[in-house]
């Protein structure tokens, strides 16, 4: 799973996906695609495709349009393992056989 393999999912899929860098900080990944450490205060010393190489857990959190949004009830953020991220976005070879392609 690549950093553009997330990005794709959280557009697709309205999630904005969270994952810990090994240096404590947060990567978040927006619904729109974009990749953002929001504690980062300077130029980093890591790159975010090894780092999520690492990252083993996530959480997802399900983007709810502002005029559907309830304070009462607000999304229900959700623990995912590398594993079930990977199964959400389906194999690559399986698309190819099916004549699925992305720009489609």
């Amino acid at each position: 799973m690549t950093l553009a393999d997330l990005r794709k999912l959280a557009i697709r899929k309205q999630l904005i996906i969270h994952f810990r860098l090994q240096n404590g900080l947060e990567c978040v990944v927006t619904e729109h695609g974009m990749a953002k450490v929001p504690g980062l205060k300077s130029v980093p010393d890591f790159n975010l495709e090894r780092e999520l190489e690492l990252a083993r857990d996530f959480l997802l959190e399900p983007v709810v349009p502002p005029d559907q949004k309830n304070p009462k009830n607000p999304p229900k953020l959700r623990n995912a393992t590398r594993e079930e991220l990977e199964a959400m976005m389906g194999s690559p070879q399986a698309g190819a056989a099916t004549g699925e392609h992305d720009d489609e």
